[in-house]
């Protein structure tokens, strides 16, 4: 019997054609293998749907967003204008009528610090109007304002010295320039009086003695001579270093007072002497032109004294200003106020000649009857000092404004100052004023046309600068954090305009910049046609010093900074009057730039280096000048080290010479100390290789980034925006690393190894300031302490750049 026959006889159904294949079973629930399962599936739905939004959203912004070019902008940039269509409106924009509107404006009133309100808000308004969002910043500063004066010449015969009832004034100052009819700014009744900024209150009398220029070797050939310093009140002629310092030196040898005029013999050749008209009726200078001027000591540490190193804000603590301004009296005076003075020291004591070349040199009142004696003056013949200053704590107001780029982290900042000694102030700081707004007009033209920058670009017109650089310097304290972290550069215009001569100092990270862009500016001057501000400018880029805004970017917080202007020496070039009432506006539109054509090509220049530094994706500095600087910097001393007294072909450099500060007691090695000096050729080597090449990893991704780069080859786009973005961090970084955290020996406030003013000079800049203070100190300890520190910051540069 077969097995399938066996189940014949049971009850179940047979198997026929219609019996399913497969046979429904029930079962029972599924058992959930999570407690929240749908929950999870809905998470895991919903992020697998976010990355693939945030994935469309990255290739929509990146692959297919406009390539790298500097023509066409950067990933994500948004802008719907072209570089060269921005350089266009750039150059086309500003005006020199509106130059001169906006100058008027400036010049119109006075606008001291801590009492231009009503500027700064017009100033914000107009940017505002431009497109600009901006706004004011206030600090609370500790300041002085002139209250009342005097300068008397005083004398009595020898047998009444001892009865105080016979003194006579021999001459009364006027202590005020001449009012002309010509000139309506010297016809303001509320004109701000002759006087200096951060002098002390006092009211001296004694005798007094004639040093020069007064810098450091002035007063060391003096008490070589043995003449008697100690109650005695210094009459100096202005020039060679910081008006300032000529204070201080005096003060610490015990003079009582100080009385500084300016000689024509300065102005070259340009002088009532050599035949010229006076002001207005000629270019030379008028004889009651006097600079007024700050005397705080810059040189140590600028920004209101009484905050150093942290902004003015109401309620800091206050720190002494003892060591930070003068305690002694000072006024300045014109020539012809001074010519008394000096004539009363004729025959009495030694004369200039005596002395040498630098006595003589640029003296220009020997045909007014002064024959250069130094005195003293004889116990009957005495000045009468007499200076009442307020200080107060008042508040002073930056105008900030902001164009936000696409890259938040890169910022390019560009300033001027605003306020004035003066009603006037045509050339200084006012030229600058209207080139800025000039500028910032032209940005806005760009802004109604769709364009946005790369880069963020911040416009300031500071306030307090004519003090002691109180505003900017308040400003980056305040925003140091800030700065350190986007700040790519800091461009500067102070006098935009007083001559036909263009001028330049900068951080030699922009060096080639500025070239760059003098090179794109037509000169005012086409007596041969078509050519550009470069073709005339010699080329020469000074040393970052101080004495304006850039000190605080460019020292304080490690940003590469320059400062230029249409204000370089010329033979023939009418004689500036630098702070005084006579910088005014019709000076400017009679003599120092007539139909202010000047100013224009200023705000070409300045825009276009704006525009370069913030658009092209590769920041335009180069390091390799750098190295190449520093090299140049170690041979400087190396020659100071061979010998004291080089040849000097400058009047700079012989005031540089003039301002050092010698010990006679010699500490360490000399012979060793010049082998030490040599281990900075090898690190600064070693930084030129890096240097080189990131310069030439820069050009290579320049190209690159200039090239239309395929969609598909969204990878490749990619590596070159991070390769772009590293580069340019590399650059931002690299005058940072030149800050030392303890600063300079006796003034830590300046922090940058490379650059700082002169210890002696005030404006003019020193190069490894703490190796050649330490070397004209015959301290060659210290001057080995800073050859390693020096070493150390570059190695740091090194590493940055790597």
């Amino acid at each position: 019997m077969k097995p399938s026959e066996s189940n014949l006889g049971r009850d179940d159904k047979m198997a026929n054609e219609r019996t399913p294949l497969i046979t429904t079973v029930a079962v029972g629930p599924v058992r959930r293998r999570y407690p929240h399962q749908t929950v999870r599936r809905f998470c895991t739905i919903a992020l697998g749907s976010s990355l693939i939004a945030l994935f469309i959203t990255f290739l929509v912004s990146v692959v297919f967003a406009p390539s790298h070019s500097v023509h066409r902008g950067w990933p994500g940039h948004g802008k719907h204008i072209s570089f060269d269509e921005l350089k266009d409106i750039l150059l086309d924009t500003p005006s020199s009528d509106k130059a001169a509107e906006w100058s008027k404006y400036y010049t119109s009133g006075p606008h001291l610090a801590g009492k231009n309100l009503s500027q700064a808000e017009w100033t914000r308004d107009r940017w505002n109007e431009w497109g600009i969002k901006s706004d004011i910043v206030a600090y609370e500063t500790y300041i002085n304002y002139p209250v009342d004066h005097r300068l008397a010449l005083l004398e009595k015969s020898k047998s009444d010295s001892h009865d105080a009832e016979t003194w006579r004034v021999a001459f009364e100052a006027t202590l005020e320039e001449d009012v002309l009819d010509e000139d309506p700014t010297t016809q303001l009744e509320e004109s701000i009086p002759t006087f200096h900024g951060y002098s002390a209150s006092g009211n001296v009398t004694g005798s007094f003695v004639y040093v020069n220029y007064g810098t450091y070797w002035d007063f060391e050939d003096l008490l070589k001579a043995n003449i008697s310093l100690e109650g005695k009140i210094a009459v100096a002629r202005y020039g060679g270093i910081f008006r300032g310092l000529k204070v201080k030196r005096a003060q610490e040898l015990g003079m009582i007072g100080a009385v500084l005029f300016t000689d024509p013999g300065d102005d070259g050749k340009i002088t009532e002497e050599n035949g010229y008209d006076t002001y207005p009726n000629g270019p030379a200078r008028h004889s009651s032109s006097v600079q007024r001027g700050s005397v705080q000591y810059i040189s140590i540490a600028p920004g209101d004294p009484t905050t150093p190193g942290y902004p003015s804000k109401p309620g800091v603590p206050r720190a002494s200003v003892n060591g930070s301004i003068p305690g002694i009296p000072s006024l300045p005076i014109s020539y012809a106020e001074a010519l008394p003075i000096l004539k009363s020291l004729n025959g009495i004591g030694p004369r200039a000649t005596d002395f040498g070349e630098y006595w003589t040199m640029n003296t220009g009142l020997g045909y007014k009857g002064v024959e250069y004696n130094v005195g003293p003056s004889p116990d009957n013949v005495v000045l009468n000092l007499f200076n009442e200053q307020e200080y107060t704590i008042t508040p002073q107001w930056d105008v900030i404004g902001i164009i936000n780029g696409t890259i938040p982290d890169e910022v390019i900042v560009v300033g001027n100052h605003r306020d004035a000694w003066i009603a006037g102030g045509a050339g200084d700081p006012n030229s600058g004023s209207a080139v800025l707004n000039e500028v910032i007009r032209s940005f806005g033209e760009a802004l109604e046309k769709g364009w946005k920058p790369l880069r963020t670009i911040v416009f300031a017109s500071w306030d307090g600068e004519e003090y002691g650089l109180i505003g900017s310097t308040e400003w980056v304290e305040e925003y140091l954090p800030w700065l350190s972290a986007t700040n790519v550069a800091y461009l500067n215009v102070d006098v935009g305009v007083t001559s036909p001569v263009f001028a330049a100092y900068a951080a030699p990270l922009l060096h080639k910049l500025l070239y760059e862009v003098t090179a794109l500016v037509q000169s005012p001057n086409q007596t041969v046609k078509g050519q550009t501000v470069r073709d005339l400018w010699d080329g020469r880029i000074g040393t970052m010093g101080s004495g304006s805004d850039f000190t605080a970017f460019q020292d304080f917080a490690g940003v590469p900074s320059l400062d230029m202007g249409f204000g370089g020496d010329l033979e023939d070039s009418p004689v500036y009057h630098y702070h005084s009432n006579y910088d005014s506006f019709h000076w400017m539109s009679e003599f120092g730039d007539p139909g202010f054509v000047y100013h224009r090509a200023m705000a070409q220049v300045l825009g276009l280096a704006t525009a370069k530094l913030a658009e092209t994706p590769l920041i335009p500095l180069n390091a390799t000048d750098y190295a190449v600087a520093l090299k140049g910097y170690v041979d400087r001393v190396e020659a100071r080290l061979e010998s004291f007294q080089l040849e000097h072909s400058t009047e700079k450099e012989v005031f540089e010479f003039r301002a050092r500060a010698v010990s006679s007691e010699v500490k360490g090695d000399r012979d060793n100390f010049k082998q030490i000096l040599g281990h900075l050729y090898y690190i600064i080597g070693e930084f030129k290789k890096a240097a080189i090449e990131l310069d030439a990893k820069s050009e290579e991704l320049a190209k690159k980034a200039n090239e239309h780069i395929p969609w598909w080859k969204w990878i490749s786009k990619i590596k070159l925006f991070h390769e772009i973005r590293a580069t340019n961090t590399k650059y931002k970084r690299l005058e940072r690393a030149f800050l030392y955290r303890l600063g300079l020996d006796g003034r830590p406030w300046f922090k940058h190894v490379v650059f700082a003013p002169g210890l002696w000079t005030g404006y003019a800049g020193a190069v490894f300031p703490g190796l050649v203070e330490s070397i004209d100190n015959n301290d060659f300890v210290n001057a080995t302490k800073w050859v390693w520190i020096i070493n150390d910051r570059i190695a740091a540069a090194l590493e940055t750049i790597r």
